[in-house]
This record gives structure tokens, C-alpha cells and sequence, in this order.
């Protein structure tokens, strides 16, 4: 299980159906950008700090949101 480096506390990056009680809180996602090329800031729910940042590009045609 991975841990937020500046709190120390447990996230995880996706929840399943099946991890919904008993695991800790999903990292915190905001996504800003055109439909063909967006970026994705990623949090830690306890502290919010920024842990990362992601770049997609794709869009509708693709299927990704």
C-alpha cells in the first residue's frame, strides 16, 4: 500500500467495489485542459499535497474522458 510522503498516512490510487470499507481514502484527482490533451494534478486526501502531475492526450474520440 503506498503512503503520502509529507503525512505518512496510507492512499490508494483507484478504489474497486471491493476495496470500498477497508481501505484508505483515493488520492485526490483534478484534471484541467482541451478535450484532445488534458493534465491531472494528483493530491493526497489527508494533507493536500500535490503528489504528481499526468498528461494524456486523447479526447472523446478516443473513449477517454
Amino acid at each position: 500500500m503506498s503512503k503520502c510522503p509529507y503525512c505518512k498516512k496510507p492512499v490508494i490510487l483507484k478504489k474497486t467495489r471491493k476495496d470500498a470499507r477497508d481501505y484508505p481514502p483515493e488520492v485526490l484527482k483534478e484534471a484541467a485542459g482541451k478535450v484532445n490533451g488534458k493534465q491531472i494534478m494528483y493530491s493526497c486526501p489527508h494533507c493536500e499535497c500535490v503528489l504528481g502531475f499526468g498528461f494524456f492526450v486523447g479526447g472523446i474520440g478516443e473513449g477517454k474522458p
